[in-house]
């Protein structure tokens, strides 16, 4: 073979080589990251009561002699439809489904013990936390986590008092902190003041309880910048008001957070007209979930934002009836219908690179 030949040939095989290590590397280039993915979510329970006549809180109602004949047989439809709803929450992510699940409306402990055992639910081994509260209904928040991916190393409850309002008494709102998957992690739980007697008039309510959130996460961030907390409630108010714009620094654009900024998870869904509840032929989304940046500027080796939904399956909503299209609720005017909650269940997934 002369040198033309040889050299043409080992040319030939020079480049077939070169292609096949360039095509190799371009696919490992390509090769899809895998994740660890975890859901945190926020369901209002809407009223999750027993049936007893519980002292020193207005219950009456949700007893068997009350306006809503409240009874044993109610109770345990009211409980099998929420864990329901809790069973299948973010399971097209994870098979888990809420890691932790911020909760409010429950009674109090015995009625979340009711909830974490039923069978629909029961394996995922929920742990509580439950402070009772000042609310003159006997409303509270809580949390429930499974213990294999979250262990609570301290909680406290804090209360929302108004100066010169001494007979004015609501939910507190819940600090849990603890270790999620080996880093530290905050959630809070509220359940701002309602809009009873209107927005404008009721708005001074939920921009003071908006001070103690934005005081409870400072005081942690003050000791860590970097801390990962999530806040998760109904606000009684949209992610443009004044409550959680001005007084939380919530904000929805996520690529010009400022410095003290948290991050809105739900505000896109507002900015496209969807909504956890329905009321008067209008949407709100009062169920939000809002985190620190230290989930947004975390390296991917450790849990970081990933998505947010509003979970909406159609039998959570309303068929029939001046509630059509909105949220399956308990009860329609006094009336009992057997739903399940005027509130969708709302969620985030978290992920971190494996």
């Amino acid at each position: 073979m002369n040198f033309k030949k040889r050299w043409g040939l080992l040319l030939a095989v020079s480049c077939l080589v070169f292609c096949c290590n360039f095509s190799h590397a371009q696919n490992a280039g390509n090769k899809e990251k895998e994740f660890y993915v975890s859901c945190i979510a926020f369901y209002n329970l809407e009223n999750l009561f027993d049936t007893i006549d519980n002292e020193n809180v207005n219950d009456v109602e949700f007893t068997p002699a009350g306006a809503n004949k409240w009874n044993g047989e109610k109770d345990l439809e009211k409980v099998s439809h929420m864990a329901k709803v809790i069973s299948e929450i973010g399971t097209d992510i994870t098979p888990d489904g809420p890691a932790v699940l911020g909760i409010a409306e429950v009674e109090n402990l015995g009625v979340v013990k009711d909830l974490v055992n039923d069978p629909q639910i029961k394996s995922r081994n929920y742990n509580i936390v439950h402070y009772d509260s000042p609310d003159l209904r006997g409303v509270d928040v809580g949390l429930i986590y499974q213990p294999k991916y979250f262990k609570v190393t301290g909680s406290k409850a804090y209360p929302l008092k108004i100066e010169g309002k001494d007979d004015f008494f609501t939910r507190d709102q819940l600090l849990v902190s603890g270790v999620f998957q080996g880093e530290p992690m905050h959630f809070i739980v509220a359940h701002w003041p309602s809009r009873r007697g209107g927005e404008l008039r009721s708005r001074p309510l939920r921009n003071a309880a908006a001070k103690v959130t934005r005081h409870i996460i400072d005081s942690l961030l003050t000791i860590d910048p970097n801390a990962k907390i999530v806040f998760m409630g109904d606000l009684n108010d949209d992610p443009n008001n004044q409550s959680v714009k001005k007084h939380l620094k919530a904000s929805g654009d996520l690529l010009n957070l400022q410095s003290d900024q948290l991050f809105n998870t739900m505000y896109e869904h507002f900015k496209k007209g969807n909504g956890s509840l329905g009321y008067r032929d209008s949407w709100n989304l009062f169920d939000q979930i809002i985190i620190t940046q230290g989930f947004i500027k975390a390296p991917a080796s450790t849990y970081t934002y990933y998505k947010s939904k509003v979970f909406s399956k159609p039998y959570l909503i309303s068929q029939e009836g001046q509630f059509k299209g909105y949220p399956f609720r308990t009860f329609s005017f006094g009336t009992y219908i057997a739903g399940y909650s005027d509130h969708f269940p709302t969620y985030i997934i978290i992920r971190k690179e494996k």
